[in-house]
């Protein structure tokens, strides 16, 4: 991972890129700066429909940049409560704001995702590849 890749405190980390905010039985998720760096120009997000129900590790959001097509992947079984329709519309804010204007999607989980990363370990799994 790149040294300049942003690592943020207070969110929880997947191996496969992803980020997640829990609230409660909230979880807001979206790809990190890692994520969106090696992607490149991300030029179409393909969201699901609200109401969909995901099991953990089930494929949550595609995401079209110049150079390949990326899965983002459900951190933990739910449903789609809210989805970022700005990011369908302006699919360069997942460059842009990762972290925030570039969220995703945000799912109600039954149970608080299991086997996520803290930031510290997120940035360990990193250098390890």
């Amino acid at each position: 991972m790149s040294s300049d890749s942003k690592v943020p405190e207070g969110l929880l980390y997947t191996p496969t890129h992803e980020w997640v905010k829990v609230e409660g039985k909230v979880a807001t998720i979206g790809i990190t700066d890692h994520a969106q760096s090696e992607l490149t120009d991300v030029v179409f997000v393909e969201l699901p429909q609200i109401g969909k129900v995901l099991k953990e590790k089930e494929v949550l959001v595609v995401l079209e940049s110049v150079k390949t097509v990326a899965e983002v992947y459900a951190p933990a079984a739910g449903k789609v409560i809210k989805v970022n329709d700005e990011v369908k519309k302006t699919p360069e804010l997942v460059n842009k704001d990762p972290y925030g204007k570039g969220w995703l999607v945000v799912l109600e989980v039954a149970s608080p995702p299991a086997n996520l990363l803290s930031p510290e370990k997120y940035k360990g799994s990193m250098t390890s590849h």
